[in-house]
């Protein structure tokens, strides 16, 4: 595996310092020639969902980087990536990629005072820490769409075909199993 890094905006280093821990040669997408490299994975990090959007239009990248999507290179959202992937956004009619059948609410924890730390079960993991930042969450989801975590019954993280989606950051903790599971899966 080979994993293209998302860096345009927000926390896209600390996923390459786990994806390089973990032995996964990993490179950054900063402009339109960088995606004629080969990768067969891709990191859309946390951010700013609507700045990361722009900036993929303004540099070229957003059809090439939708069809790599569509394609079925293994996609790996958080926070602002889980916004870019859905098919939609709750009270916006604007939709990026929209490649997962989801509808997000964006910033659904409020603003940055509402960030907090917890601990929950991930699909077959156990529990696993989750730091949320100013998170969307899963409003709702096609019936073919595999929830993977729930906190306090709002869904936190999913699976559809070769897109996983996090309201978290898992990059901002020290446990690297989460990344070892979307290696595998």
């Amino acid at each position: 595996m080979r994993a293209a890094v998302l860096a345009l905006q927000g926390a896209f280093l600390e996923h390459e310092k786990i994806l390089e821990s973990l032995g996964v040669p990993c490179f950054e997408l900063r402009k339109k020639s960088d995606l004629e490299k080969d990768f067969d994975a891709l990191i859309l990090p946390g951010g700013e969902s609507t700045v990361q959007g722009k900036l993929l239009h303004e540099l070229e990248m957003f059809e090439p980087l939708k069809q790599i999507i569509e394609s079925g290179a293994k996609v790996l959202a958080t926070c602002a990536g889980l916004i870019l992937l859905a098919e939609k956004i709750e009270n916006d009619s604007h939709v990026h990629f929209g490649t997962m059948p989801v509808c997000v609410k964006r910033n659904a924890y409020g603003r940055q005072l509402g960030s907090f730390f917890t601990e929950e079960t991930f699909g077959n993991l156990g529990k696993i820490p989750m730091t949320f930042i100013r998170a969307p969450y899963i409003e709702s989801a096609r019936e073919d769409v595999e929830v993977l975590s729930k906190v306090d019954g709002k869904i936190v993280a999913a699976k559809f075909k070769n897109q996983t989606a996090l309201s978290f950051h898992p990059e901002l903790n020290n446990d690297a199993r989460l990344y070892e599971w979307w290696i595998k899966s």
